[in-house]
Parts: structure tokens; sequence; C-alpha cells
């Protein structure tokens, strides 16, 4: 297997896609930041992704100059969601880029403590970014919030998705730096292309909690209105 310099994947279901153009905004764009134009490749292999069914595609670029798509079927989606906390610095090497950490990033989630889902990596000065496989959201009374954007942080799709959906609202939203332990009193999302939402229901080895008002239903359906034929 050749090194990956970039990967972009997105849930397909009956040949429906959310945040298509975002997606491809953004695997364009990295791939051009290392001189590959991938606009040609990517337009004919959206034509031949399924009509039918549930898949997880990856559109990929390795450092042989190959691009290459695995059609893969889509995981399971949704499900509970414990997070654990990495200790230490965020040891991403490319972190506003899909890709290069990828292997990296699945070794932290594998051996995350406590049997968690998902592992969260925190800035030098222990502000959250954004989990392994996931960004992150959060409700501090009616205001939707994320990490600052200045941080170094992959720009999320469903991350944008929502904003989107919290302006045609009228819901405020807000960048706020918070520590991990600062998020345990608020209600915290996790957000990707595969799941879209997922609310946090424990940290570390804390009790699941089964948030009876989360939001996270109505905003998940929200996202799912946005899909559009391929």
């Amino acid at each position: 297997m050749t090194g990956l310099l970039v990967a972009d994947s997105f849930l397909v279901v009956d040949g429906a896609v959310r945040g298509l153009d975002l997606h491809r905004d953004r695997f364009l764009g990295s791939c051009a930041a290392v001189g590959v134009d991938a606009a040609a490749f990517w337009d004919q292999q959206i034509r031949r992704l399924p009509g039918f069914g549930r898949w997880f595609p990856r559109f990929e670029l390795h450092d042989t100059g190959q691009l290459a798509v695995q059609r893969r079927p889509a995981p399971t989606t949704g499900g509970r969601v414990r997070v654990a906390v990495h200790e230490g610095p965020d040891p991403r090497t490319a972190p506003r880029t899909k890709g290069p950490d990828l292997d990296l990033l699945g070794e932290l989630k594998a051996a995350a403590p406590h049997r968690a889902d998902e592992i969260l990596l925190v800035d030098t000065d222990g502000t959250a970014l954004e989990a392994a496989y996931s960004a992150i959201a959060w409700w501090e009374d009616e205001t939707l919030c994320f990490p600052p954007s200045d941080r170094p942080l992959l720009p999320s799709v469903t991350a944008t998705l929502l904003r989107h959906i919290a302006a045609a609202q009228g819901v405020p939203v807000a960048e706020r730096p918070r520590t991990p332990a600062d998020l345990q009193s608020h209600e915290v999302w996790l957000l990707n292309a595969l799941h879209g939402i997922r609310p946090v229901q424990a940290w570390n080895d804390s009790p699941i909690d089964p948030l009876p008002n989360s939001a996270a239903d109505t905003w998940q359906s929200h996202l799912t209105a946005l899909a559009r034929r391929l």
C-alpha cells in the first residue's frame, strides 16, 4: 500500500449524498495543494457510484500520484458513544488534510482506554479540538458551539452543514475554546459523514447518560433532508 496523501469519504444511501459539493471541494483542494488536478477523476468516478443500497466510498490520492476509489459498503451507523481523552499532545502531522494521519488515528482510536468508541484530541493549551474520526460540537444554553476555527482542525463537512442549518433556523452559533472537562457539563455531539450526529453519552469510565432531552434526533433529521441525488 502506497502512502496516502489525501482521502475523502461520504455516505451514499440509494444514490443520495449530503454535502457532496463540500466533499468535492475539500478533496480537490487538498489534491491541488500537492500539485494534482483531481477534478476529472472525481466527476468520472461519482457517476460510477451505485444508485441503490448503502455505500461509504473513499476517494484517495497516493504518494505515487495515483488516484483511486474504494467502493465500500457502509458500516452500521448510530449507536451510543463513549469518548476518552487522549493523554499527550496532538500527534497528527497534517491536521488540516484528511489522509496522511488516518492510520495513526485508527491506532489511537483502537487503543482508546475505557473501551471508548472515540478518542478526543486536545491542543497544547488543553482546548478540545476533535476526535480521531469526528468533529465536535456542543450546546451552551441555546447556542451551538464549535472549537475556534483558527485551531488545527480538519475542515468538517458535517460541521459546515450544521452551521448552515443553524443559520436557516436562526440558531446562534459560536466558536469557543473549551477543555474536555468543560465539555462534560454540556451536551456534546460527534460529527462525521458516516454517522451524521452522535451525542456523547459517556466520558472515560463514567456511566452512560441516556440524554432524554437531546436534540440530536431532530438535527439528524435536518441533516438527512439535505441529501441530494448524485
